[in-house]
Parts: C-alpha cells; structure tokens; sequence
C-alpha cells in the first residue's frame, strides 16, 4: 500500500492494523507477553513523592533552552569556570542542543579548557608529559604496525593527524617559551 500523505489522519481498528501490517500488535495482549509475570506495575516504590524535592540550583548552572527547569537533581562536580566556562553559557543561552551552533561552542569550550590546563600544567611543578600520556610505549609491545593493516579499522584513516593533534600544542608552546626568552635575553 503506497504512502498518502494525509493518510496519517485515519485511525484504522487493530484488526485492520494486524491485516495490514505483519505482526502488528504480537504484544498487545499480555497473555502473549513472556515478561508478563515478571511485570508489575502495583508494587510500592518507597517514594514519599509525586515530584521529588528540588536541588538547589547554584548561580550561573546551565540549562537548556529547551527546558522550562533544570531537573529536580543535577551534577556540580565540574562547574563552570573562566573562558572555557563563559563559551559554554553562551552555547546554553543562546543555541537551541538541535543545532550544531551549540555543539561547537560546547566543544571549542572543551579545547579552551583543555588548552588552559596544559598552561597550568606546563607553570606548574610537574607538567604533563606528552610523550608517555600518548600510549606510544604500550604500541610499542602490542603490535603497532600489524594491527593497524588488513582489519579494517576506522582510525586508520584519520592516524596521519594523531601526532600533530598531540604534539602541534607543545611544539607551539615550545615556540612561543623559546621566543619570549630570546626577547628576553636581548633586552638584558
């Protein structure tokens, strides 16, 4: 039966779905059902509620356009903070989460963080280590060159860009630490 555009407007009975489409209705009758006896939907919950008391929203907690109220309980282990943080309340205040505006404000505030914790990581007593983070010495012993050819693996085509992903920031970084100390050195 061809598709009519105003044909969604019909109801049609179940006898006439169960003619029309195959295996229209296989569960509608709980006798049929193998998770019958398992479910039920009378016992008690233990909820003293209908709606559950609300969690505290803190200042400046992001929520959606699309959504009257945060829900009754939400995370706050990583709050918003600094650049990282204002990108992202734009991306919530402004962008609806069905267009793509919003995802790429969320994930350039992601590489704004990510780019301020390695700042924080290289002034602070232990810096990251690019080299070891990498997993380059686990390749080493599991078959770095085999296991990439011949099996079909979707990050073959993409594992020209991993070093320069990885190491394009240090070396950048490298750049600009060896240029603000030769200026440094020629005014001295």
């Amino acid at each position: 039966m061809p598709y009519i555009a105003d044909d969604h407007r019909k109801q049609f009975s179940p006898d006439e779905l169960r003619a029309r489409i195959p295996g229209w209705g296989a569960d509608a009758d709980p006798s049929d059902r193998p998770s019958v006896p398992r479910e039920k939907l009378d016992l008690p919950t233990g909820a003293h509620w209908t709606f559950p008391d609300r969690q505290e929203p803190s200042a400046g907690r992001e929520r959606s356009i699309e959504h009257g109220m945060l829900p009754p309980v939400f995370g706050t282990s990583a709050p918003l903070h600094g650049v990282s943080g204002a990108i992202r309340r734009y991306a919530y205040d402004h962008y609806s989460e069905g267009r793509a505006a919003h995802w790429l404000l969320l994930m350039l505030g992601d590489r704004v963080d990510a780019v301020g914790s390695h700042v924080r990581s290289l002034a602070s007593a232990h810096p990251d280590n690019p080299i070891t983070e990498t997993g380059i010495f686990g390749e080493r012993r599991h078959r770095p060159i085999s296991s990439r050819f011949g099996q079909r693996r979707a990050d073959v085509k993409h594992a020209w860009m991993d070093p320069i992903i990885v190491a394009g920031p240090w070396v950048l970084a490298g750049i600009a630490v060896v240029s603000v100390v030769k200026r440094v050195a020629r005014r001295r």
